[in-house]
């Protein structure tokens, strides 16, 4: 079985998505084994987008990180990172496909409702940095 990272977005959580987004990984075969409501820091953000420090769009991404609760998940499953990956869609929500994640709760390139690790290396990163050792 494989682990992922999934945070849902402070736009999602604010218009009450959680469950829906939730039961899209379930019915398409992701378990969520971790998961946590909490309102992100600026350490774990710099942590988490580090290779974006240097980029025009970082201060914003903060700002908007930080403007409300998040909802950290590790989910789990066969191919977990593909499958959610696939599930959320392209990053920039006006083009994901219709029904994914992003299409049906985000509104454009920032406000995208999820975040999904890219490859399984960067879930085995973003996990530690979000979840604690021996967390549940």
């Amino acid at each position: 079985m494989e682990k992922t990272l999934v945070i849902i977005k402070p736009d999602a959580v604010k218009l009450n998505h959680i469950g829906e987004i939730i039961s899209i990984y379930e019915s398409n075969g992701l378990s969520i084994s971790k998961m946590k409501m909490m309102k992100a820091t600026e350490e774990l953000l710099k942590k988490h987008y580090i290779e974006h420090i240097e980029k025009s769009f970082y201060p914003s991404l903060i700002e908007f990180m930080l403007s409300g609760k998040i909802v950290v998940l590790e989910v789990t499953g066969e191919k977990a990172v593909s499958k959610v990956r696939e599930l959320n869609g392209v990053t920039d929500s006006r083009n994901a496909a219709i029904g994914t994640v992003r299409n049906l709760f985000g509104t454009d390139l920032q406000q995208n409702a999820v975040h999904g690790s890219a490859t399984a290396g960067d879930s085995s990163k973003e996990l530690e940095i979000w979840f604690k050792e021996g967390e549940n």
